[in-house]
Order: C-alpha cells, then structure tokens, then sequence
C-alpha cells in the first residue's frame, strides 16, 4: 500500500511538471497560476479587511451606547442649564434667515428665557414652539417682542 500511495505522488508530481514545465505551453500555465493564486490572496486580504472594520465599527457602536451621548443625541433631562441653552440655540436657529443677533436665550432650572425684539411674529411664535421642542426643556418664557412695542412681562 506505501509503495502505491508513493508511485501515485510521484506520477502526480511528474504530471504536473510536465503540465507547468511544457516548453510550448508552460511559461503561460505558470503565469496563469501565479495570477489566479495572486487574486485568491488579493481576496482573502480584502474579505479580512472587511471583517476587521466590521468588527471595528460594532465595537464602537456597543461603546457609544455604553457611554452617555452628548446632549441632544439622546433623550436629555438632567442637564445643566448652560448646555440646554447652547442646545436651544442650535436647534432655533438653525435656518439661515433666523433673527440670530436679536434674540438672547437664557435657561434656568430647564425653563427658557427668550428675549429680544424681532421683526416678524411669525419669527417670534416660531422661536417660541421649537424652543419648547428640544429635548430637556421643561418650558419656554417667550418675551420676543416687535421693535418699538413693549416688552411682555415676565
């Protein structure tokens, strides 16, 4: 049995130095081989690569939902009222024609200060509701008024 599983290889090895070593046919064979063994690796480079940023990616991902977020990207109610004011600003004043240099925001105790005097009451009961919107608001004092009139009281 060892001598024929032994003359077995040696015709195996002997056919395929004749299929790769064929004077006419063998330097393409070899190239052949070379670039299908070159792409397989290629291949198998790229499918780790994508398994590792997988893996990256849902690493980060467990993390993030392990670590509180940032206000604003979460439910938010125990924040300090600085925070919920620069919050408020950005959530108001996001369109480019908002009235940004005539109105004050101001938290205390999560409630929203806003002051000013605005051009338009559409500006100002706008204002108003998107403040009363954001996250970790617990309400809105809304003292915008129109130039030249009155300030409402507090």
């Amino acid at each position: 049995m060892k001598r024929l599983l032994t003359l077995l290889l040696g015709a195996a090895a002997g056919a395929a130095a004749a299929h790769l070593l064929d004077p006419a046919n063998g330097a393409k064979r070899r190239n052949e081989l070379r670039e299908r063994a070159q792409s397989k690796a290629r291949k198998g480079v790229q499918d780790a690569t994508t398994t590792a940023t997988h893996a990256a990616s849902m690493a980060k991902g467990a993390a993030a939902d392990a670590v509180p977020g940032m206000p604003g990207r979460n439910r938010i109610d125990d924040v300090d009222d600085v925070t919920l004011a620069r919050k408020v600003e950005t959530e108001i004043f996001r369109a480019d024609d908002a009235p940004k240099g005539a109105v004050s925001v101001d938290v205390q105790e999560g409630v929203v200060h806003l002051r000013g005097a605005v051009d338009d009451d559409g500006w100002i009961a706008r204002l108003g509701d998107e403040a009363g919107k954001v996250d970790g608001v617990k309400g809105v004092s809304n003292l915008l008024h129109r130039p030249g009139t009155p300030a409402p009281s507090a």
